[in-house]
């Protein structure tokens, strides 16, 4: 049992070093540029805050840009 438990354990040490490299390589780039943060933080109505609230950065933003979007091609028509 304990030769079982000397084998093991380095083993699944080993798996979560790997595990936790692949979270952190995923942390390091950043998702968000400071930009598009101080724009949303300008420009948000109340139900793409409560969206950024309940749900984070990604599903509030494509809120926000799918609301823009009509916008810029208004104005690239006009």
């Amino acid at each position: 049992m304990t030769v079982f438990l000397v084998l093991l354990i380095p083993l699944l040490l080993m798996v979560f070093a790997i595990l936790m490299e692949r979270v952190e390589n995923r942390l390091r780039s950043p998702t968000v540029s400071e930009g598009e943060v101080e724009e949303f933080l300008d420009q948000a109505r109340p139900d793409e805050v409560n969206t950024f609230i309940r749900y984070g950065w990604s599903r509030a933003l494509d809120t926000f840009r799918r609301r823009r979007r009509p916008r810029a091609r208004r104005r690239s028509r006009g």
